[in-house]
């Protein structure tokens, strides 16, 4: 068991951006993402959308050589587990230590896509030793002169407890609990080991990401519910809120979309002394 860290870890903020431009225009975005104090850049893993995440990533560590970049997050059903660590470890060597391997049992709802693209469907517990097995393979790539971060998507407690055994980071993926139970997810998860924690944030203010969200999203009704899905786009607001987050369940780590990151950035700057 890892030694818990003393006082609450520092703040860093991703953001999922995809190409979804023509190239020059998204290649000045992820530049500016970099100016303006976020940590991470990261690629979805649906093929519709954009390039593949692994090639996208690369260019992007070339374009903002301060940053991290990851996946947010390889779909386990979709990638045998030995392909997922290979590419995974060749990231990693590439980019010399600033790949993070986020990973998830695959979106709900996703059988459809399977089933297109020839692959089986499989069950809950099969996506989740689909998991397990990637990030084993990984490790064993890495060997002992290497550690990439892998970052988990936990939504049931299953999911929980692999992701509490075996992440470096937790993504909290939030359905229909409660912000109390996720919290209380959180805190469990803490207290077992030294591990970081991360919120999924579609919502930021009336700005939904719609790569990080379905298309029926209401930005309102979250906000009012004061739901762990959405920040205010008011700085000091979303300062406070942040704060306030980290205090109560562990959050240090929060990813939003691309077209919310010029909204969030003076509060990005504020809580990271960018």
């Amino acid at each position: 068991m890892a030694d818990k860290t003393s006082g609450p870890r520092p703040f860093r903020f991703g953001v999922v951006a995809p190409v979804q431009t023509d190239l020059p225009t998204w290649r000045d975005q992820v530049r500016r993402i970099a100016d303006q104090g976020y940590s991470t850049i990261l690629m979805p893993d649906v093929q519709q959308w954009q390039p593949a995440p692994g090639p996208a990533l690369a260019v992007a560590a070339t374009l903002a050589p301060t940053l991290r970049i990851g996946t947010w997050v390889y779909a386990s059903p979709l990638r045998a587990p030995s392909s997922v660590a290979w590419e995974a470890h060749s990231l990693s060597v590439l980019t010399e230590g600033r790949f993070e391997l986020g990973i998830g049992p695959g979106r709900p709802g996703m059988e459809g896509e399977l089933r297109q693209s020839g692959l089986p469907v499989a069950t809950p517990a099969e996506r989740l030793t689909q998991v397990r097995n990637a990030i084993t393979s990984l490790r064993e790539l890495d060997g002992s002169d290497r550690r990439t971060p892998v970052v988990v998507a936990a939504r049931g407690p299953k999911s929980w407890t692999l992701a509490t055994e075996l992440a470096d980071t937790i993504i909290a993926a939030v359905t229909s609990d409660s912000r109390a139970e996720t919290i209380q997810r959180a805190i469990d998860a803490s207290t077992t080991r030294d591990v970081e924690l991360a919120l999924h944030i579609p919502v930021v203010g009336d700005i939904v990401a719609p790569f990080m969200a379905g298309p029926d999203t209401d930005a309102a009704a979250l906000q009012a519910a004061d739901s762990l899905l959405a920040l205010p786009n008011d700085p000091s607001a979303a300062v406070e809120e942040i704060l306030k987050r980290r205090e109560e369940g562990g959050f240090s780590y929060f990813v939003i979309g691309a077209n919310a990151a010029e909204a969030l950035a003076p509060a990005v700057a504020k809580l990271t002394g960018h």
